[in-house]
């Protein structure tokens, strides 16, 4: 039971590692905001769609990998 919720824990870090790095940055110093409101008016707006996913999917791994790791501790 222990190597199974390791090896998940592994997978879910990994997962978690690679939307972490897929999402965009709130900030993006100061080209953001040179270029900030030509990306509202020609296509951030689709990219919005996407980065809410990636965050909804971000939310449940993180939450996944937390109850992982009390799980091994709790074992």
């Amino acid at each position: 039971m222990h190597t199974i919720l390791v090896t998940l824990l592994i997978i879910v870090s990994i997962a978690l590692i690679a939307l972490v790095l897929l999402q965009s940055g709130k900030s993006a110093g100061l080209s953001g905001a040179i270029s900030g409101g030509a990306e509202q008016l020609f296509g951030k707006q689709k990219a919005r769609g996407i980065d809410l996913v990636l965050h909804r999917i971000t939310i449940v791994l993180s939450v996944l990998f937390f109850v992982l790791t009390i799980a091994i501790v709790a074992i």
